[in-house]
C-alpha cells in the first residue's frame, strides 16, 4: 500500500497553509442534556491536529455527527464538540455555524497561523452522502476550496463513499493522518500473518451485521468466541430454545451451516443471564444456554461462559474483539463484557478492540485503555477491512 503520510506533508512545510482535516467527531450525546458522554473520538484526532497547529498550519476540521437528513438539525450540531475540542487542544476552536456557507467562509478566512476552525456537521448538506456523483462532487468542490492540502484522520468513515472522504482527496494534495495510518497498520497485522494462536471474540446484537466478517475470519482464526445478542441465533441453530431473546429467524440456517463448517473453531455460551424483561431492574438469574425459559430474555453471557472464554483466550498471541457480550449499559448485565474485557487486557498478546460499542464499553466500565494494544475508532470500518473490502476513503488516499 502506498499512501503519503502526515509526516510527508509536514516535511514539505505547512506554515501559513490551510489544511482541511476530515476527522471523526461522531461522539455520543446525552439525549436530555446534549452533553458529550464519550470523548474518545475527539481525543483520537488530537495528535494530528497538534502536529499541524504546532507547524503553523491554518487547520480546518470537518466531520459528521449522527444521521441528520441532509439539512440542519440542532440536535446533531457539532457546537458542543467545538467546545470540548478546544479544551483538549488548550486553544480556542473557531466554530462555523454552517458547512460551506457564509459563516464557514468567513471563519476560515479569519484563521491565523496555528489556529483551528471546525465546520458545522457535514451531513447538514445533502451532497455529503449523495449517491449522485455530480451532487457529491459539487459539495466536494466547496469543501476543497477551504484547503491547500487534505488530511484524512477519520478512520470511522473510510468505508463510506462520501464527499469529504472519497471526493475531496481527488481535488487536493492528500495524506493519511496519524490515526488512519495507525489503524491501517494494526489491521494489516490481523489480515497478514497474525501471531498464533489467533482468537477472535465477536458480540453485538445481529448475526447479519457480522456474517461477512465471520465468513472471512473462519479460515484464518484458531478460535472464534461468540457472545452478545447474536449468540442466540447460533444457539437456535443448535436446536436450543432461546425464549424471548433476540433472534434472527432467517439466519438460523446460515448459522447452522457456519457451525458445520467451523471445524470446532466456534465457541458458544454454555450459560446466560436471563431476565423477565429488557430493563435495568428486571428480575434475572443465570440459566444453562440450552434451558432458557420461554418467557425470559437473555441479556448477558453467564459466569461459566466467561470462564470458558477466558480459558480459550489464555495463551493467545493475537486477539481481536468486536462487540459487547451483553447489555453492558445496564450494570446487572455488564459482567460478561467486563469479564472478557479484563481477560483481554491482561493477555500476553497483541490485542485489538474493534471500535464501536466495544470501545465504548472499555471506557464506560472504567478500564485502562492503555492495557489494550489498540482500540479502534471505527467499528464498521475495521470489520470491512478484515472482510477484505475496498474502503473508499483508503482507496482515495492511495490514488
Amino acid at each position: 500500500m502506498s499512501i503519503r503520510t502526515l509526516d510527508d506533508l509536514l516535511a514539505e512545510g505547512v506554515s501559513g497553509r490551510r489544511v482541511l482535516v476530515r476527522a471523526d467527531l461522531n461522539v455520543p450525546l446525552d439525549k436530555q442534556t446534549g452533553a458529550i458522554t464519550d470523548d474518545g473520538r475527539i481525543r483520537a484526532v488530537l495528535p494530528t491536529l497538534s502536529a499541524l497547529t504546532g507547524a503553523g498550519a491554518k487547520v480546518v476540521v470537518c466531520s459528521h455527527l449522527g444521521r441528520p437528513k441532509g439539512a440542519p438539525d440542532p440536535q446533531f450540531s457539532l457546537g458542543p464538540v467545538a467546545g470540548r475540542l478546544g479544551e483538549l487542544l488548550g486553544t480556542r476552536v473557531h466554530f462555523a455555524t454552517d458547512t460551506v456557507g457564509e459563516s464557514a467562509r468567513s471563519t476560515v478566512d479569519a484563521l491565523a497561523d496555528g489556529e483551528v476552525a471546525l465546520l458545522e456537521n457535514l451531513r447538514f448538506n445533502a451532497g455529503e452522502t449523495s449517491k449522485d456523483d455530480a451532487e457529491r462532487g459539487a459539495f466536494a468542490d466547496q469543501l476543497a476550496a477551504f484547503g491547500d492540502a487534505y488530511v484524512d484522520d477519520a478512520f470511522g468513515a473510510v468505508h463510506r463513499k462520501h464527499a469529504s472522504v472519497h471526493d475531496v482527496p481527488a481535488r487536493l494534495p492528500h495524506v493519511a493522518g496519524r490515526l488512519v495510518l495507525r489503524e491501517v497498520e494494526v489491521l494489516s497485522r490481523l489480515t497478514g500473518e497474525p501471531e498464533r494462536p489467533y482468537v477472535v471474540v465477536l458480540g453485538g446484537s445481529k448475526v447479519s451485521d457480522k456474517l461477512a466478517v465471520i465468513e472471512a475470519l473462519l479460515p484464518t482464526v484458531d478460535r472464534l468466541l461468540i457472545g452478545g445478542g447474536m449468540c442466540f441465533t447460533f444457539l437456535k441453530a443448535q436446536g436450543h430454545e432461546v425464549g424471548s431473546s433476540l433472534l434472527e429467524e432467517e439466519m438460523v440456517e446460515t448459522c447452522r451451516n457456519l457451525l458445520e463448517r467451523s471445524e470446532g473453531k466456534i465457541m458458544l455460551p454454555v450459560d446466560v443471564v436471563a431476565a423477565d424483561a429488557f430493563a435495568p431492574d428486571a428480575a434475572h438469574d443465570t440459566v444453562p444456554a440450552d434451558g432458557i425459559p420461554s418467557k425470559r430474555v437473555g441479556l448477558d453471557i453467564g459466569p461459566e461462559t466467561v470462564a470458558g472464554f477466558a480459558a480459550a483466550l489464555k495463551g493467545a498471541r493475537t486477539i481481536f474483539w468486536n462487540g459487547p457480550m451483553g447489555v453492558f449499559e445496564m450494570p446487572a448485565f455488564a459482567h460478561g463484557t467486563r469479564g472478557i474485557a479484563e481477560t483481554i487486557a491482561k493477555a500476553d498478546a497483541f490485542t485489538v478492540v474493534g471500535g464501536g460499542d466495544s470501545a465504548a464499553a472499555v471506557r464506560a466500565l472504567g478500564l485502562d485503555e492503555s492495557s489494550f494494544g489498540h482500540i479502534s475508532t471505527g467499528g464498521g470500518a475495521s470489520l470491512e477491512y478484515l472482510e477484505g473490502k475496498t474502503l473508499p476513503g483508503i482507496a482515495a488516499l492511495e490514488n
